[in-house]
């Protein structure tokens, strides 16, 4: 029973950051009508802008919350430049032109991304530092709560609700 349980546990924290990156696909396709390859490109920026960010702060060698919070906002600002970006250079200049062209240009976009960032970047594997180090964790019995699970899915919660808000109370 303490290994379903820890296996809930896990499955909810990993679970709400894939919820997350659904509901971004979802509402692009359900808004646009389009679906977008360079979704995922997106994210791996924004792991980028995290990174950096962090490294540029020195994190990785005072980890805390303020610095777990500058990273998470620095890679959502990246982010939400990029989609910017993406939207009016690629996307919008396609808004009258057939379904086939913008499907094509999402590809051409994901692909773009993805060589674009193995030559700024790299191919060689990239490590994140650790910008938040908890001392502690919960236990009951065997079954053990992390503070960055607990970060993880109340972050993600809290923007799945920010988000019903924007969709449901805003023009």
């Amino acid at each position: 029973m303490e290994e379903l349980l820890q296996h809930v546990i896990n499955g909810l924290s990993l679970g709400s950051t894939y919820a997350l990156i659904a509901l971004g696909y979802t509402m692009v396709f359900g808004i646009l009508q389009l679906i977008n390859f360079a979704h995922g490109d997106v994210y791996m920026l924004g792991a980028f802008f995290g990174m950096y960010t962090a490294k540029y702060f020195n994190y990785g060698h005072n980890p805390s919350i303020t610095a777990l919070i500058v990273t998470i906002g620095a890679a959502m600002l990246g982010c939400a430049i990029a989609g910017f970006l993406i939207e009016f250079l690629a996307y919008r200049p396609l808004r009258k032109a057939p379904r086939i062209n913008l499907l094509i240009t999402a590809v051409g976009v994901s692909l773009f991304l993805e060589f674009g960032g193995q030559i700024v970047f790299g191919s060689d594997p990239k490590f994140f530092p650790q910008v938040y180090r908890p001392t502690s964790q919960w236990a009951v019995g065997d079954v053990k709560v992390y503070p960055l699970q607990i970060i993880n899915f109340s972050i993600a919660l809290f923007l799945m609700l920010i988000l019903q808000f924007i969709v449901f109370k805003s023009r």
